[in-house]
């Protein structure tokens, strides 16, 4: 019965998630040219993404407390119904900033990956289970219908609470997951300036790719993306977490970095193709090594300080890319955040190298 109750749990976060992160896969890259449209510059569409990111650090540090004491139903069914207000907005309003406050409050992912409040409650839930314009309106309504079958998901969660004992030691992993978290916010500041909305916009502005082509080219990305998921595993086996997570990233932030120099479109998105077939091999990687090294009942807190960090961290480059790329040059984002990139894979590997995975 256990087991049963298990992996329902995990298909009701799967569901929950593959909803959410499909309609953030449009959001993402709808959201920037929606706004331009609506009459935002490029360090307009910057300032929007890193409030996006504000909001859904405030959410992320918000959730943890009725997570702990009410579970991961509660928590998450509240967060799909801000989703359910945010929808609405997005159909209702035309004002950008209105827009920009609806991106907030659904935690609209505008990266190739999802970070926030869902994020540091679903992987907790899941390692627990498994132990080892007419276009627009009619998008963001697929938003809508998302944030309803959410809360029916998260509805099938059972109870998932932490399990606290009076007068319990100080967490012993709090330093540890600290440096994880500095070095997890440098990883999350290189990548403000590359997120998904942000690379949309250098596409359309650059050479002059429409919806329709970008939809296209972040529809191959994706599925590039969910490639890199399946070989995670199969590399993380064979090489072991770390350097999995390590190799795989550095590779893919020198591609970042030559998109910066494309000379054709094509160029550019085959360079972005390699890059996201690379990128997000890390993501599984380490989730998973976040919740290897410590405790099961810190799991909690490394899960929300590493996902508050990132988030927090990424909210602040955004806002300086927008005025980078009007200032300096379109490209210069993927120098500096690939860069960057390339600095925070060096230091996680050589401090954490030593560090292995805690028997569960």
């Amino acid at each position: 019965m256990s087991q049963f109750r298990a992996n329902r749990e995990v298909v009701a976060v799967f569901v929950a998630k593959g909803v959410r992160t499909f309609c953030y896969g449009y959001l993402g890259i709808l959201l920037p040219l929606y706004l331009t449209d609506l009459g935002l510059s490029a360090s307009g569409i910057g300032a929007s993404v890193t409030l996006t990111l504000v909001g859904s650090a405030a959410l992320t540090w918000g959730v943890r407390a009725p997570a702990e004491r009410y579970g991961a139903r509660a928590a998450l069914s509240g967060l799909a119904a801000l989703s359910l207000v945010a929808a609405a907005l997005l159909l209702l309003a035309r004002a950008p900033w209105v827009v920009v406050l609806a991106a907030m409050l659904g935690n609209v992912a505008v990266g190739a990956g999802e970070t926030g409040p869902f994020l540091s409650i679903e992987q907790v839930v899941i390692a627990r289970a498994i132990e080892p314009v007419g276009a627009p309106r009619t998008l963001f309504a697929g938003f809508l219908l998302a944030a309803l079958v959410q809360i029916a998901a998260y509805a099938a969660l059972g109870r998932v609470a932490i399990a606290r004992a009076v007068g319990v030691a100080p967490v012993r992993s709090t330093p540890l997951i600290r440096r994880l978290a500095a070095l997890f916010s440098i990883d999350s500041f290189a990548g403000g300036f590359v997120l998904q909305s942000l690379i949309a916009y250098f596409l359309h502005e650059r050479f002059d790719l429409g919806l329709e082509e970008l939809g296209r080219v972040f529809l191959v990305a994706q599925l590039l993306t969910a490639a890199s998921l399946l070989l995670a595993p199969r590399l993380a086996r064979r090489f072991g977490l770390l350097p999995t997570m390590v190799v795989t990233h550095l590779v893919s932030n020198v591609l970042l970095i030559a998109i910066a120099a494309a000379p054709a479109a094509w160029i550019a998105v085959a360079l972005l193709f390699g890059r996201q077939l690379l990128s997000q091999i890390d993501v599984p990687t380490r989730q998973a090594y976040v919740m290897a090294v410590v405790d099961d009942r810190e799991r909690e807190a490394a899960a929300t300080t590493t996902t508050l960090w990132r988030t927090s961290a990424q909210a602040v480059s955004p806002l300086l890319t927008g005025w980078i790329m009007q200032t300096v040059a379109l490209s210069a984002p993927f120098v500096l955040g690939g860069g960057l990139k390339i600095v925070y894979d060096v230091l996680l590997y050589l401090t954490f190298k030593d560090v292995e995975p805690r028997e569960v």
